[in-house]
């Protein structure tokens, strides 16, 4: 059983369908990765469905897993990328992943890190400063941009001396591995996922006090506000857009 409905973003042409598919699921296992303090908290699964990312913000490690088809196995291989590794996604092509550094939330500095998933074994290559708390993190289909969600400090107390009355979505090329910035845009306040739409040209992103979700649109290799506001009814914390029809 399922349901769908239409969103359309007016003027801007561009519109967004919300598919709902119920399907089985079969546990066929568990597979153990670090130990109760270790705090998983993402999977990403590589497109040929050989390798999967796992980050661990309680003990800041990123575990790698061997897939075969029903088969997985804990490599015993951990990524070192930064403080408390929470969102981390994988390009289509399967050859760069990028994970977001959440921090201690203590008014710092954190980061985003790029891993080379063609090196052998798998590691960290880059590692780039974004800003207080980037939580949300998506690469393009095309895998030649990277959008970040920074909270900014707008998730703190107002009297904190590390709050900001906006959060920051960043937007960066990302070329053989390497990250250059290209544009900068203020969003609401305590931000999380961000999403690409499959044509390159849009960009969602969710903001939890607002309880809305933010449409951006690509104008060469700026950010423009579109003004939409997709309202929902509680704070949006995860999106993804899928990549082909289903």
């Amino acid at each position: 059983m399922g349901g769908e409905g239409l969103t359309s973003l007016g003027d801007e042409g561009c519109r967004l369908r919300q598919m709902m598919v119920w399907k089985e699921v079969t546990n066929l296992g568990t597979i153990t990765v670090g130990d109760e303090k270790s705090g998983v908290s993402h999977v990403a699964i590589s497109p040929d469905g050989k390798t999967a990312l796992v980050t661990r913000d309680g003990d800041h490690m990123i575990s790698v897993l061997a897939i075969d088809g029903t088969q997985v196995e804990y490599t015993k291989r951990d990524l070192s990328a930064g403080l408390r590794p929470y969102g981390v996604v994988i390009s289509a092509d399967g050859t760069v992943a990028v994970v977001a550094n959440i921090g201690r939330g203590s008014g710092d500095a954190d980061t985003i890190s790029v891993i080379d998933m063609t090196a052998k074994p798998v590691r960290v290559v880059e590692t780039v400063t974004v800003g207080q708390t980037p939580e949300g993190i998506i690469l393009s289909p095309d895998g030649t941009l990277c959008a970040v969600a920074v909270m900014n400090g707008s998730n703190k107390p107002k009297e904190s001396p590390f709050y900001a009355d906006h959060g920051k979505l960043l937007l960066y090329r990302l070329d053989k591995m390497h990250l250059t910035k290209l544009a900068e845009a203020p969003i609401g306040h305590w931000s999380q996922g961000v999403a690409f739409t499959p044509d390159n040209q849009y960009i969602l992103v969710q903001n939890m006090v607002e309880k809305a979700i933010m449409v951006f649109k690509m104008a060469g290799e700026k950010l423009e506000d579109t003004g939409h506001r997709l309202q929902v009814k509680g704070g949006p914390a995860a999106i993804r857009i899928a990549e082909r029809p289903l």
